[in-house]
């Protein structure tokens, strides 16, 4: 209990390949706690909702919209941040692809677009389909309509969506049809 006696927990994070121990409210979500409680900034909170992808986080290798999540259900696992990534000269190929093809304009979604981005590579390497995988029993080719689906999820207020589709398609190897 903390001192106006709502619960805590101890939580034991492993964040970007550090560990952390968290004491909070169990109330607490993965967001806050990463923005206030540890000061990893990227993740930002946007809708505090789960409808614009702004926190986007990666847990165990899968996107995960961390304002939707306590932190004390993610005691133990791995979390991947924007700050894992990359970091200044030393970027992730699709960070590098984001600067280059302009994936972004304001900056405050490209941490949530960056994280998610990563797991769809991920996910269409695995041969995970999607609502619009013309063959569910193929693998998902890696093309404008399945990174627009699969990134529905993250929205952009500036609307720099052509921009981030080619960040994608270069940084995983596809073309543009």
């Amino acid at each position: 209990m903390n001192a106006a006696g709502n619960p805590t927990a101890q939580t034991q994070l492993a964040i970007n390949g550090r560990d952390y121990r968290l004491d909070a409210d169990t109330r607490t979500t993965l967001l806050d706690a990463l923005r206030t409680h540890l000061g990893l900034t990227g993740s930002k909170k946007g809708c505090d909702h789960g409808q614009c992808g702004a926190c986007t986080v990666l847990v165990n290798g899968r996107r995960v919209n961390s304002c939707l999540t306590l932190a004390c259900m993610h005691d133990g696992d791995e979390i991947v941040t924007i700050e894992g990534l990359g970091k200044p000269g030393q970027l992730s190929p699709l960070q590098e692809a984001f600067v280059r093809h302009d994936g972004f304009q304001c900056g405050y979604c490209t941490p949530g677009q960056i994280c998610s981005a990563t797991a769809m590579i991920e996910e269409i390497a695995a041969g995970w389909p999607s609502h619009v995988t013309d063959d569910g029993t193929g693998k998902p080719q890696l093309t404008v309509e399945e990174i627009s689906e699969r990134m529905s999820g993250n929205l952009c207020r500036c609307a720099a969506y052509p921009n981030i589709v080619d960040a994608i398609l270069e940084a995983a190897g596809g073309k543009r049809a």
